[in-house]
């Protein structure tokens, strides 16, 4: 016998549409227009000019001839402009890829030929980076740059098109397009490389929607909150917060620089609710010396990922009118898939036993169907005891589609029906999981993922080295920084200086060792570096 409810009828226009986070923006600007949705120093921009403006962008860049599949790379501050693309290039059918400004210009290079870089809209603070890369790059993409009014830059690409003159070009009635599937890519974001070249992680609409609103909820995010922007949109999207903060017509207020004074200028100017961030940005508010604070009006709600932040920490944060919530999560599950929710009878505990359970990374999100803690051998869940050490894998909507262009990672990371993480963690019987350590040695500073292998690379290419093993070492600001211990070939010399100097010329500045420890690495019976012996080494 049949299903009874099978009405024999396809879906149609009437009962389906492909989900996405477009819709949020086209939304609010219809039931909200006049109310603000973007504070960017001077400029204060609504609902309805925030949507024409992205729908602009979208027309704009349709008459440059994007189409459906095409990418639009940004290397763009946390500004309106970034904010607008989120919309906008989605809009026209295209797959945004927002670029990490802090990266050196070899890897600009890679990741905008990887992708195939159709166009590629650049803010002026970041065109040296972006000139250097350009002459590495195959691709030759059409080039916007765009001039900050609240951070002006004369020095411009002799061959691009400025932003606003760029957009003037656009409809605002641009009749945009909706994915013709839901599970259409709309991002891509590159990981941190932790063996040759970084991944290009591709997001779908769904799991965009999906992350969207779970923010909201989890996060407990009211109608018209303001959230201040000081994680960088870069970073897996935002968390998806560009699109959160649309479906519940909440307010942007952008940030250039993550400095102390104006982020406590607009914590106080706007009745800030939320922000996000590493750990590093909680050390940047406390940073400032308690008789330069401006007065809080709201208790502000932070989330924070990477390292546990520390008991001292917390513990200022909340005097300081913070409540900081942990999440967990990777590029491949769009950012947080992973919150510690919080008991309000855990709030009768003594503080060393409230640090302990705000340092576990926590329980699923709500649109992530399944997480667990399972030996990656046998596949099978490790048992709820806060001492068998498994990979964290996750399930569900909110896990990328795959990687570009990369089949074999794609499989291997989705063996057995799971998403691989790499990390290695325990799980509680009340199954919060607790991370204790990367299986693929990325160290995590100031929120950046940095790969130990990419910088043992750099080091070994040193001639007077020898060998070199790099591990996270606790810092009090970034949470961990890379420390290197080094062995040097016979005769040959090499300072602290020297190395630092090499590496500095030989990648990103933010992924530099602090530290030269030389000596002699200890290695296993086969010659396997023994990297627990040397985090316990440098652990205090």
């Amino acid at each position: 016998m049949g299903n009874p409810y099978n009405t024999d009828l396809d879906r149609n226009p009437a009962n389906y549409q492909p989900l996405t986070p477009i819709t949020f923006l086209e939304r609010a600007a219809s039931v909200f227009p006049d109310y603000t949705a973007i504070i960017h120093g001077s400029i204060k921009r609504s609902y309805s000019e925030f949507y024409q403006r992205s729908c602009q962008l979208a027309s704009a860049l349709s008459k440059k001839g994007v189409n459906r599949g095409d990418t639009v790379s940004v290397i763009l501050a946390n500004t309106p402009a970034m904010l607008e693309s989120h919309y906008g290039v989605p809009m026209c059918g295209a797959v945004l890829h927002s670029i990490n400004t802090r990266l050196d210009a070899a890897t600009i290079a890679y990741q905008i030929d990887h992708a195939n870089t159709k166009v590629l809209i650049v803010d002026r603070e970041f065109i040296s980076a972006i000139r250097s890369a350009l002459e590495l790059s195959k691709v030759n993409p059409i080039l916007i740059d765009y001039s900050d009014s609240e951070f002006p830059i004369s020095d411009s690409l002799s061959e691009a098109v400025e932003y606003e003159s760029f957009l003037s070009g656009g409809d605002s009635g641009f009749d945009w397009l909706m994915p013709e599937d839901e599970w259409d890519a709309i991002s891509l974001n590159y990981t941190s490389g932790t063996t040759g070249n970084p991944k290009g992680v591709v997001s779908h609409h769904r799991g965009a929607y999906l992350l969207a609103q779970g923010n909201a909820l989890i996060a407990s995010i009211n109608k018209h909150a303001v959230y201040l922007w000081t994680l960088p949109m870069f970073h897996c999207n935002g968390w998806c917060f560009p699109w959160t903060m649309s479906a519940i017509i909440g307010t942007h207020v952008c940030l250039r620089h993550v400095k102390p004074e104006p982020i406590w200028d607009a914590l106080s100017d706007y009745k800030v609710t939320h922000l996000c961030g590493a750990p590093v940005v909680m050390s940047t508010i406390l940073s400032l010396e308690n008789s330069k604070r401006r007065l809080l009006e709201n208790r502000v709600e932070f989330f924070t990922a990477a390292a546990p932040p520390p008991e001292k920490t917390l513990t200022e944060m909340n005097v300081s009118g913070f409540n900081v919530t942990h999440l967990y999560g990777l590029s491949e599950t769009y950012g947080p898939a992973v919150v510690n929710e919080w008991h309000q009878e855990w709030n009768d505990l003594n503080k060393e036993k409230q640090a302990s359970l705000k340092a576990r990374q926590g329980v699923r999100y709500l649109p992530l169907e399944s997480l667990d803690v399972v030996n990656p051998k046998t596949m099978k869940p490790v048992p709820h005891d806060g001492k068998t050490i498994g990979e964290v894998m996750f399930r569900g909507n909110v896990v990328m589609k795959g990687y570009l262009k990369n089949k074999k990672a794609s499989e291997e990371s989705f063996a057995g029906g799971w998403f691989h993480s790499g990390d290695l963690a325990v799980i509680h019987n009340d199954s919060y999981i607790q991370l204790k350590d990367r299986s693929k040695d990325i160290i995590i500073s100031g929120g950046e993922n940095i790969s130990s292998i990419e910088i043992e690379e750099v080091l070994h290419k040193h001639p007077a080295v020898n060998a070199a093993a790099v591990v996270a070492m606790p810092h009090e600001k970034w949470g961990e920084s890379p420390c290197a211990f080094i062995e040097l070939n016979k005769n040959q010399k090499a300072s602290e200086e020297e190395l630092g100097q090499w590496c500095r010329d030989n990648m990103a500045s933010f992924k530099l060792p602090r530290k030269f420890i030389f000596e002699a690495i200890p290695k296993t019976s086969t010659g396997k570096v023994q990297k627990f012996i040397l985090r316990e080494r440098v652990k205090n």
